[in-house]
């Protein structure tokens, strides 16, 4: 074990007693070295904010914007989900005469990062007016895209390229770490984004959406320097890449893979589909102000922190993973019933203790699932597994994005015509029949995961009890 310098040692043990997984220090990546390296993370999870919170409350509330429109917008960079496998793959083997394999994926993300946030405040404030509707759905389509493909690019060689730089022995808790500021940065970007937009205008609004494109390249550029070393001989021209679609179907087949894939699209599902619709339900139906409502995905990202950290806990006291998961899906399901239930009583405490519960249950379900599949990752499919498991996941959020809120519009249309009787006669019953069909994907995915649970057939021996990079590629 190598010793670390007596100033790595005082910062790592202080760091490990008020940030989780900051032990994960070491001789070759130390504290402070990692934290910046964690800035890309952070990057990220404002983004996220940005898209799944602020900007769709504003554009139904503010904006006047149709749900269904708003969630096919939010859906369209998970149409990038499918290739983060490929993507991951290709940083695997990528070809540099420079010698980087992860620093081209991670600035080329970063930087259609920046174009799609500083494009879209424009985009948002044309589809809010009528006679340039058509102009702003296209601008708007774009600018999604760009900002969502950029995540999705960062994020997978980003991880990758943490798996490179930690040890071996450290690489779970380094990237776990890494997952930890992700969610620290949705909480803080929640606050500040609420804060800024109190007082909503249009001028605020594009200052707020292009500084976070600023802010974007600033934190990315200082996460990445002097961070990767030139490697020439690993990205020679040269060099011998396998067939991506072999490496795949190897993937795909060990064990009981594709059983588990499928329990984890339809959690994905479950949880996602509010995406869109949890902070316009607290301004539509329980007259939240924009600041209120942001705070909403705040409260979501510290429920998912410790769902994370008792995960965390429970597996290192030798737990089994699905069962976890399970308990996260079980949570949910308590959560979903919370927010529905918030309407009718009229409660905006109900609401925020809801929306805290559907992190708490993400993050028992994210870490149980994902440690589960950790042995269908191979040291040399570092990327190709991190881009598959996000794949799935982001790919069938984005399907549940989608649906919710062309089903919440439909339901809601019928519900205020009357089509459903006087009882359900109002703009809540739309979003009470997702959060039902949220309720009911979990309970699907209980039943897919059920004979899954106790059983260690296609998980190798050596599979570790943390979480860690190859757990939580997404």
């Amino acid at each position: 074990m190598n010793r670390l310098p007596a100033s790595t040692q005082f910062w790592a043990s202080l760091g490990a007693r008020f940030l989780p997984f900051a032990d994960a220090a070491t001789k070759e990546l130390p504290l402070g070295r990692l934290l910046r390296l964690a800035l890309f993370q952070v990057s990220v999870g404002m983004a996220v904010v940005l898209l799944n919170g602020t900007l769709n409350r504003v554009m139904v509330v503010e904006l006047g914007v149709p749900t269904w429109i708003i969630a096919l917008l939010i859906a369209l960079p998970l149409l990038i989900a499918p290739f983060r496998a490929l993507i991951g793959h290709k940083s695997d083997t990528h070809r540099s005469l420079l010698g980087w394999r992860r620093v081209p994926y991670i600035w080329g993300g970063t930087m259609l990062q920046f174009g799609g946030l500083a494009i879209m405040p424009f985009a948002l404030l044309l589809l809010s007016r009528p006679e340039d509707f058509a102009i702003g759905v296209s601008a708007s389509a774009l600018a999604f895209l760009l900002t969502g493909a950029g995540m999705h690019i960062t994020q997978t060689a980003g991880l990758a390229l943490a798996t490179d730089l930690a040890p071996e022995e450290s690489r779970p808790r380094v990237v776990a770490l890494l997952y930890v500021m992700l969610l620290v940065g949705m909480m803080l970007s929640a606050l500040v984004i609420g804060t800024l937009l109190a007082d909503f205008s249009a001028t605020l609004l594009v200052q707020v959406i292009q500084g976070a494109a600023v802010l974007t390249v600033l934190l990315n550029i200082a996460a990445l320097w002097k961070q990767e070393a030139r490697d020439k001989a690993a990205t020679a021209p040269d060099r011998h890449r396998p067939v991506f679609t072999d490496v795949w179907h190897a993937f795909v087949g060990v064990g009981r893979t594709k059983r588990l894939l499928l329990a984890i699209g339809f959690g994905a599902a479950a949880f996602s589909m509010q995406d869109a619709l949890l902070e316009p339900y607290g301004g539509e139906i329980l007259g939240l102000s924009v600041g209120a409502t942001t705070g909403l995905t705040g409260v979501w990202a510290l429920g998912t922190l410790i769902g994370f950290a008792l995960s965390g806990r429970w597996l290192g006291h030798g737990a089994d993973p699905l069962r976890i998961a399970g308990m996260g899906g079980v949570a949910g399901i308590g959560a979903f019933l919370l927010v529905i239930f918030a309407a009718p009583l009229g409660s905006a405490g109900l609401l925020y203790i809801g929306a805290s519960a559907i992190g708490f249950g993400v993050g028992l379900f994210s870490v149980g699932t994902l440690i589960a599949a950790m042995a269908l990752a191979r040291e040399e499919t570092t990327g190709l597994a991190l881009g598959a498991w996000g794949a799935v996941q982001a790919s069938a959020a984005g399907l549940g994005i989608a649906l919710g809120g062309v089903i919440r519009d439909i339901v809601t249309s019928l519900a205020l015509a009357d089509a459903l009787g006087s009882t359900l006669a109002g703009r809540a019953t739309g979003y009470g029949i997702v959060y039902c069909i949220e309720i009911g994907l979990l309970l699907c995915m209980l039943i897919v995961l059920g004979p899954l649970a106790g059983s260690r057939q296609g998980v190798s021996p050596g599979a570790p009890k943390q979480f860690g990079l190859s757990e939580f590629p997404t």
